[in-house]
């Protein structure tokens, strides 16, 4: 466990130790970034160096957008152990080994870690990125809950980032870093050029094809349609558009100024019961002999060299590192953000090189925030109203899921009334019909009994 001193150098943007607006914990306060759209800068000195050697490397700490956020970060830099750093004046140029936590921008929801690589060669350092999460962090910056972010380096390469202890990206300083931690071998030849007769066209035109005698390239695409009929009833004296009779000239036109005044174009009348008004002219078909511009016909071209591509030379910046878990060690603990929404809050801030001592940490603090959330949390009604609200398409599965089963109930009562088969049901399968005549004559054996018993005798 490496403890830090609290030791807040403060920029332009404004922060508080104070509770959270809405604090299901009363009294447990966290750092709060107060200002919108100004830069804060704030850190603290670790009582120790972090040293990358045997052991991994956990951080963690939580968040909460308690405003939502639109645009800005809420990320934690570990600050390079260097001998010029002076917290005094921690800005972003201020080295750092690791970046890592929560950035937002529009709909671009960000959950960096990012390294900085000291090139073995140069000295140089180069930023590494770890791939992006596969999960959808969306929740974790609308919701309004405090989450937990934590960051696993293992002696190994191997990484993990989790939210709320969940892993939601994981990977290999190795394999899954852009760029890549180890440059190529070999690097295309900056001096090589392509040869000025290098045929680079896979296909060419047949040279020994000719135009057919009865290629007409002046044929039309369309033609006349010869069959066409004018329709009885066409209007060939009268025009589409005629002067509007009911139209008359403003009184402030100027024929000076304006030109000659003219009533305007309306409709035909006499238009809109017949077919048509106007020259007619025959429509317009396909010509069945239009062939367009002759073109030779492609074939393979027989001095086809490839796609060129310059020759493959040692790379003279080559290096291997196998161990980037090797990193600066660092000595500080920074938030260096800029963001356009106000009321982040922070809290319990731990760096550590043992597992389950930051989880015995996590469910110590995040563990209770995350209880009484919870417990006051709206109940499965107005919590699907919530989601609803910011999801409206869940409108239509909330009212699919209500109406389907409804109806079927409906139908089913309204029109599942039995009714006993047909005799001519029982030709089609080889069930036994119920002797119905039979039936019938004993009942009526017993009528006769019954009448001959009531006559005298």
């Amino acid at each position: 466990n490496l403890p830090y001193i609290h030791i807040f150098d403060l920029l332009a943007g404004k922060w508080e130790v104070e509770d959270m607006k809405d604090s299901k914990l009363p009294g447990d306060k966290g750092l709060v970034l107060k200002s919108r759209a100004k830069h804060h800068a704030i850190s603290a000195q670790l009582l120790r160096p972090f040293i990358f050697d045997t052991k991994p490397l956990i951080v963690q700490y939580e968040v909460n957008f308690q405003q939502g956020i639109d645009c800005g970060g809420a990320y934690v830099k570990l600050l390079s152990q260097t001998p010029d750093l002076n917290l005094d004046e921690f800005v972003d140029k201020t080295p750092y080994t690791i970046m890592f936590g929560p950035d937002k921008c529009g709909e671009d929801y960000k959950l960096h870690f990012i390294f900085r690589h000291k090139n073995p060669k140069t000295g140089e350092y180069e930023e590494k990125h770890a791939k992006k999460p596969d999960a959808d962090l969306r929740t974790y910056y609308t919701d309004k809950k405090t989450h937990l972010y934590t960051l696993v380096v293992n002696p190994d390469n191997s990484f993990e980032v989790l939210v709320d202890q969940t892993v939601v990206n994981s990977g290999n300083l190795l394999t899954d870093m852009t760029p890549p931690i180890n440059p190529a071998a070999e690097i295309e030849d900056p001096d090589d050029h392509k040869p000025e007769d290098w045929d680079e066209r896979p296909k060419i035109q047949d040279p020994d094809a000719v135009k057919p005698e009865d290629w007409d390239e002046d044929a039309p695409k369309q033609i006349p349609d010869e069959d066409a009929v004018k329709p009885d009833g066409w209007l060939d004296d009268q025009p589409e558009y005629t002067s509007d009779p009911d139209a008359v000239k403003p009184e402030d036109w100027d024929e000076d100024m304006d030109g000659e005044w003219e009533a305007p174009q309306i409709p035909n009348a006499l238009c809109e019961t017949a077919p048509g008004c106007g020259a007619w002219q025959r429509p317009m078909i396909d010509n069945p002999n239009y062939k367009g511009k002759w073109k030779a016909p492609m074939i393979d071209n027989p001095n086809y060299q490839g796609v060129w591509k310059p020759r493959k030379i040692a790379n003279p910046d080559f290096f291997e590192d196998l161990h980037p878990f090797r990193m600066t060690p660092f000595n500080a603990v920074g938030l260096e953000l800029w963001s356009m929404s106000s009321d982040i809050f922070f809290d319990n801030f731990f760096i550590t090189n043992e597992r389950h001592t930051a989880e015995r940490w996590a469910n110590d603090g995040w563990g209770l925030k995350k209880a009484a959330e919870g417990a006051a949390e709206p109940g499965l009604v107005n919590q699907m109203m919530t989601a609803a609200d910011e999801r409206p398409w869940l409108w239509v599965v909330y009212v699919l899921t209500v109406a389907v089963p409804l109806i079927l109930i409906i139908v089913f009562f309204c029109t599942g009334k039995a009714v006993a088969p047909a005799a001519a049901d029982y030709k089609k399968t080889d069930e036994p019909q119920p002797d119905v005549k039979e039936e019938e004559e004993e009942k009526a054996e017993e009528d006769q009994v019954k009448e001959e018993k009531s006559q005298p005798g």
